[in-house]
C-alpha cells in the first residue's frame, strides 16, 4: 500500500483562461516539485494537449491521467478522466463534434495553444473552448463511460458552473460515483445539506489555471500497488473513483 498525492483537475495553455506558461511539460514539472504522484490534465472541451502531458509526465516519473473538463449543455462543468491516452483522445474527438463553434478572440479570451512535450507550439485551436457543448449532463456522463472513463461534477462548492449552483440541488438521475470540491473544508456542510452526495467518493482538486495554483501534497489516495506498475495504479484509482474499489 502506497500513498499517492494527487491533483485531478489542471488546465494547460490550451484552455483560453489559463496562463500561456502552463505548458504540459511545466505542469508535470510543477506537480513533481509539489510532491504529487498523480496528476490529470483537464482542459476545457479538448484533449489535444494530453499527448504532450503524458509524455512529459512519464519522463519525470509522474503518473499522468488524460482528461477534460467538459461544459455540458446546461453550462455545468464535469471532469472526465480516462485510464489511457487512446481512450481520452477518442472521447475528445466525439466531444469535438458536439462543440458549438464560436471563433475564439484571443485578445478577449486568451490563446488556445497546442504544444508538444518539449513546449514547442505546434498549433492553435481556432474555436472557443469555454462555451457549452450540445452534450447534456447525462449524455456527457454516458459518453465518458462508453470510452472507458469516468465523469463527475466539478467544483460543486463553487457558484460558477457548479452543478448545485446551476440546478439548485445535486441530481440523482445521473449515477455519479464521485464529486469534486475546490475547497475540502466545504465538505461537511455540503454533505449535511445534500444527502445525495453522502455515499459518493470525494476528490479535492485545484482547477489550476496557472502553475502556482497546482495542488501541493495534501490530498491523497492510499493504493495497493504491488506488484508495482503505473498501469496498476491507474486501474486501482479508477476502481476507487468508480465506487468499486
Amino acid at each position: 500500500m502506497s500513498r499517492y498525492f494527487y491533483d485531478l483537475h489542471i488546465h494547460s495553455c490550451l484552455s483560453p483562461c489559463a496562463d500561456n506558461d502552463s505548458t504540459p511539460a511545466d505542469i508535470a514539472g510543477m506537480a513533481v516539485l509539489n510532491g504529487l504522484g498523480i496528476a490529470a490534465l483537464t482542459d476545457h472541451n479538448s484533449t489535444k494537449n494530453c499527448p504532450a502531458f503524458c509524455a512529459a509526465a512519464r519522463r519525470l516519473g509522474l503518473i499522468p491521467i488524460p482528461g477534460m473538463e467538459l461544459t455540458t449543455a446546461e453550462d455545468i462543468h464535469i471532469v472526465c478522466l480516462f485510464p489511457t491516452l487512446d481512450k481520452a483522445m477518442a472521447f475528445g474527438e466525439d466531444v469535438d463534434r458536439a462543440r458549438i463553434r464560436i471563433r475564439n478572440k484571443p485578445i478577449l479570451f486568451g490563446d488556445q495553444r497546442i504544444v508538444d512535450a518539449d513546449d514547442n507550439v505546434v498549433g492553435e485551436e481556432p474555436d472557443l473552448l469555454i462555451n457549452a457543448t450540445s452534450l447534456t449532463l447525462r449524455a456527457g456522463f454516458d459518453l465518458a463511460r462508453q470510452h472507458g472513463g469516468i465523469a463527475y461534477p466539478a467544483h460543486i462548492d463553487r457558484p460558477s458552473n457548479g452543478i448545485i449552483a446551476t440546478l439548485g440541488d445535486f441530481p440523482t438521475d445521473v449515477p455519479y460515483t464521485v464529486y469534486e470540491l475546490k475547497d475540502g473544508a466545504a465538505d461537511a456542510a455540503l454533505r449535511e445539506k445534500y444527502p445525495a452526495i453522502r455515499n459518493l467518493c470525494r476528490v479535492v482538486s485545484s482547477d489550476a489555471h496557472e502553475l502556482g495554483a497546482i495542488a501541493e501534497a495534501e490530498q491523497f489516495f492510499d493504493i495497493d500497488d504491488e506488484p508495482y506498475s503505473s498501469a496498476l495504479v491507474i486501474e486501482r484509482l479508477f476502481r476507487r473513483l468508480g465506487g468499486i474499489g
